[in-house]
C-alpha cells in the first residue's frame, strides 16, 4: 500500500496558523460601518451592503476604503482592497500632529489638535479608527456639522493629508527649521 504525502496546503488550520489581522504586509483594518443599501429597479428592490474600511499600519500609514456587495463579508473584502489601494502617509512628530488642522469634507468639519504626552486619542468613534491606525497616540478633535461616518472619516482624512512637518514648510520657504 502507497503512502499518501501530506501536502500543507490540505492541512487543517490550527489558532496559530489562522489569518490575523496583521498578517498581510503588517496592516490592521477595523469596520466603521455596514449599512443595507437597496436600488429600485423594474422588477423590484435589491438589497446590497456598503462597509466603510480603515486600513492603517500603526505607523504613520493609513487608507479608507468603501465596498458594496450582496453579502457582508464580501462588502467588507472589497472595501479592505480598496483602503490598501488608497494609502497616505501622515506626518506625525512624537505621538501627535505637527500643527492643529481643520479637516472638511461635505458638510462634515474636524477640528485637530496637537496634545501634550499621555492625553491619548480625544475622539469620536469614526475619527478614532482612523487616528488610531495611523499611530496617533495623543491628540484632541471635535466634529462640528454632519456626524454621518462617512464624511467624519473623509473630513479626518483629508485634515490629515494637509499636515506639514517644520522641516517640511521651512524647505520649501527656503529657509531653516529654526528661523520658523
Amino acid at each position: 500500500m502507497e503512502e499518501v504525502k501530506k501536502d500543507k496546503k490540505f492541512e487543517p488550520k490550527s489558532k496559530e496558523n489562522r489569518r490575523n489581522p496583521r498578517e498581510d504586509g503588517g496592516f490592521e483594518n477595523k469596520l466603521v460601518c455596514v449599512r443595507r443599501v437597496t436600488k429600485v429597479v423594474k422588477g423590484g428592490r435589491t438589497l446590497r451592503f456598503s462597509a466603510l474600511v480603515v486600513v492603517g499600519d500603526g505607523k504613520n500609514s493609513v487608507g479608507i476604503g468603501v465596498g458594496k456587495a450582496a453579502e457582508v463579508p464580501a462588502a467588507i473584502d472589497k472595501a479592505v482592497a480598496a483602503a490598501k489601494k488608497n494609502m497616505h502617509l501622515i506626518r506625525v512628530v512624537d505621538g501627535t500632529i505637527p500643527h492643529e488642522v481643520i479637516g472638511k469634507f461635505g458638510s462634515s468639519n474636524i477640528i485637530m489638535l496637537p496634545a501634550k504626552q499621555g492625553t491619548g486619542v480625544i475622539a469620536g468613534g469614526s475619527a478614532r479608527a482612523v487616528l488610531e491606525l495611523a499611530g496617533i497616540k495623543d491628540i484632541v478633535t471635535k466634529i462640528h456639522g454632519s456626524t454621518n461616518k462617512i464624511n467624519a472619516v473623509k473630513a479626518t482624512m483629508n485634515g490629515l493629508i494637509a499636515l506639514r512637518t517644520r522641516e517640511e514648510i521651512a524647505a520649501r520657504r527656503g529657509k531653516n527649521p529654526e528661523e520658523i
